[in-house]
Order: C-alpha cells, then structure tokens, then sequence
C-alpha cells in the first residue's frame, strides 16, 4: 500500500505535465518555455530549467496538475470494469496507434542539420541501440534498471496482487503475463526509446543526448523534445500528439496506483466507492504539496530515490521469498500453470527459486555497500536543499506509519467475527 500510494501522490503531478505540454504544443506556446528555447544557444535548449518546474509559473502547473487529478478520481469512481478497464481499451489502441504514427515521423528526419552531418537518424539507433557494457560495474545502473523494470510492469508494489485479486481462479495469469510483458517492453522500449532518443541524436548529436540524458528523462522529454518540435514542419500538431501520447501512458498508470488503498479502505473498512476514492485521491492533493513547491530542491528526487526504486527492490526481494520459498514453489507452480494455454517451459522454476532472489539480494547488498552510506549522509546536497530533503524523508516515514496502521486495523477487524472476539 506504501509504494503505490506514494509514488502515485507525484507521479499524477508528474503526468500532468504533459497534460499541459500537449495543450501548450497544440497552441504551440509551451507557455513560452519552448520558444525561448528555440531561440536560445543550443545549451541553452536542455540547461535552462526553471526554478520550480518545467513550466512558465506554478500557478500553470497546479492547473494541469488539478485537471489530471480531477480525471483520475473521475476514472477511479467507474469502479475496475467501468472505470479502469474502460479507460485502457480506449487508452492503449490510442497510444499505440499515436506512437506507431510518431515513430514513422522520427524515422523521416534523415539529417535535419546539413552543418553536422552526424547529427542524424541513424546514429540515434545507434545511440539507442549500441551497449555500453562499461557500466555493467554501476551498481546504481543495476538498482536503476530493476527499479525500472518493476515499475514499468507494476512488479513488486502491491499493484498486480490488486489486479490478479479481481480474476477467477482458472484465468491463464501465464499467458496474459507473457503478453503484458512484451506488449509493454515493445511500447516502452521499441516505440518510446526510438522516438524520444533517437529524435534527440538528430537534433542535437550524440554529445548533446548524452549531456541531455544526464540530467533526466524530464530534461529530455519536457525541454529537448518541445524544441525539436519547433524545428520540423506541424511540429505543434507532432509535439501535442507526443505529450498526449504520455498522458495516456501516465493515466492508466496512475489509476493503478489508486487502486490498491482504494480496494483497502472498500474491502477493509467497509467505506463505499465514492468515499474511498475521494480519500485516496483528497490524500494524495494533500500530501503532493510540497512536491510542488520543493521540487527545486531535490523533495521530488528524494521521494523517487527511496520509494521508486530502491522499496520497489527490498518489496521485490521479499515478494519472491515468500511465495518461492514459504508459499513453496511447487504449489506455486501449480498455481502459474492452472488454466494455463501456454506452460512456461520448466526452466523458470529453478530460476524463480534461486536465480531471482539471488539476483536481487546480490544488486540489493551492492547498493547497500555503495550507495547507501553517501545517500543518506546526503552528500552532494546542498546546505539549503538539506531540510527538504529531511522533510521528504519525514513524510515517507509519516506515510508508511499511516498505511500501517490502516492494514493492522482492518486485519483485526477482518478476523474479528460481529459481536464476538478474534478468529
């Protein structure tokens, strides 16, 4: 419940923007960000961030962010049939239809700057495509790529326990599982790596990606991509279906979040639809504010760091300890197999038992060992930045004590039959 419900408190902020991206793009005034850009020195097109975030003022971002908000709760209250699935048999054709007709368009750039002949769409595949194996011995690429991985696949943060919880018990988890996965790595990796960074190499060269790439995918998709936008014909009409292309990524992910304290406050505390979503989503506005007014100082990263990829490792190490080794992986063999049309083949049980845990404890112990000791000294951060991130690190703590103390005490009152005494 902790997971979710913090990284969906920011992330709905995050999907926002480009709500409001793809409007600016469509007026083609990125609330005049992406034309003082254009018009900037080439460094100029990924340095100049601005003091709170990528927009012109905070008062335009808490309006995306209120809009976004607004749809989420909107989703949420149709229930997981009417509201949730609903939203992604609209949302998903529509996103793989529009990144389809993206990729096309990147694809044709060909060399759009004669003066740098390099600069081009095919050293942006080969940017994209082209492993640097040098890093294989970064322990922050290895926690990084795991974190993202589950994140992305809703693995190992409550989310996909919720889901499955909805099916019946011959469904073929195998199956769907098999083709969640490779529908999500072609449109993540396949459509979205090709359009953003490839787009980027041809713009600015292979130097100028990297130096993007460094500080973010924000720097990349909220500042680079909007002045490639201003530099090809329609790029208006390209840059808001690009954005828009996001936000549909972003909502159905964002009401994945929701669900899980949702369906706990449903299932748990006997509180009705309307109510739980009001105070899932009234939740999150209140405690997304200092995301919004700290963001420059690092409140926004902080949060990400600790909730966003490394609990998603320590839940994911856990989860597969338990249902491997405690739950026993031959009854969850079984339970992988039941109604299955397609059997994974037998390999993958060794692997889920040994193999797995192994892998993450090992990335899990070289973390801990390399990167724990400066994070939480918080070297690197400056004097002034320092009680913000305190102040993230205190209200992480505050979130986890509250959805503790939500579970134990629908738990006592699950096994608690009426007028009698525990189960």
């Amino acid at each position: 419940m902790f997971i979710p419900f913090t990284i969906g408190l920011y992330y709905i902020y995050i999907t926002s923007w480009t709500l409001g991206f793809s409007i600016f793009s469509l007026l083609g005034t990125y609330d005049g960000l992406a034309t003082r850009q254009a018009m900037g020195a080439f460094l100029g097109a990924y340095q100049g961030v601005l003091h709170n975030q990528y927009f012109g003022s905070v008062a335009t971002a808490y309006l995306s962010y209120l809009l976004t908000l607004a749809f989420t709760w909107f989703v949420l209250l149709g229930g997981v049939a009417k509201g949730i699935e609903r939203l992604a048999k609209t949302a998903i054709p529509l996103l793989f239809v529009l990144g389809a007709l993206l990729v096309a368009r990147v694809l044709s750039f060909g060399t759009p700057d004669v003066a740098h002949p390099d600069w081009n769409v095919s050293n942006g595949l080969g940017f994209v495509w082209n492993p640097d194996f040098s890093q294989l011995t970064n322990a922050s690429i290895w926690m990084a790529a795991a974190g993202q991985i589950f994140f992305t696949l809703s693995i190992g943060w409550g989310i996909i326990h919720t889901y499955v919880s909805y099916l019946r018990e011959d469904d073929d988890i195998a199956l769907t599982g098999m083709s969640t996965v490779g529908v999500n790595e072609f449109a993540e990796v396949i459509l979205g790596g090709t359009i953003a960074l490839t787009a980027a190499v041809a713009f600015f060269g292979v130097n100028g990606t990297r130096e993007i790439a460094h500080g973010g995918a924000f720097d990349l998709g909220f500042q680079a991509m909007p002045v490639i936008f201003q530099r090809v014909p329609a790029g208006n009409l390209i840059g808001a279906v690009w954005f828009l292309l996001l936000f549909f990524a972003g909502i159905t992910s964002a009401v994945a979040m929701a669900q899980p304290m949702i369906a706990l406050l449903e299932e748990g505390w006997n509180v009705t639809r309307t109510r739980a979503v009001s105070l899932v989503c009234g939740g999150m506005f209140v405690a997304v504010q200092p995301v919004i007014f700290f963001q420059s100082y690092g409140f926004l990263d902080e949060l990400d760091y600790w909730v966003g990829a490394v609990a998603l490792v320590v839940f994911a190490l856990l989860e597969i300890l338990i249902f491997a080794w405690i739950f026993g992986i031959d009854r969850g063999w079984d339970e992988i197999n039941r109604g299955a049309a397609v059997r994974p083949p037998a390999m993958f049980k060794p692997v889920i038992k040994y193999v797995t845990p192994a892998f993450l404890a090992v990335i899990l112990g070289w973390w801990l060992v390399t990167e724990v000791p400066g994070k939480l000294m918080m070297e690197g951060v400056s004097a002034q930045a320092r009680p913000y991130v305190i102040g993230a690190r205190v209200m992480m703590l505050a979130i986890l004590a509250l959805v503790w103390t939500l579970v134990a005490q629908a738990s006592r009152a699950w096994r608690r039959p009426p007028g009698g005494s525990l189960r």
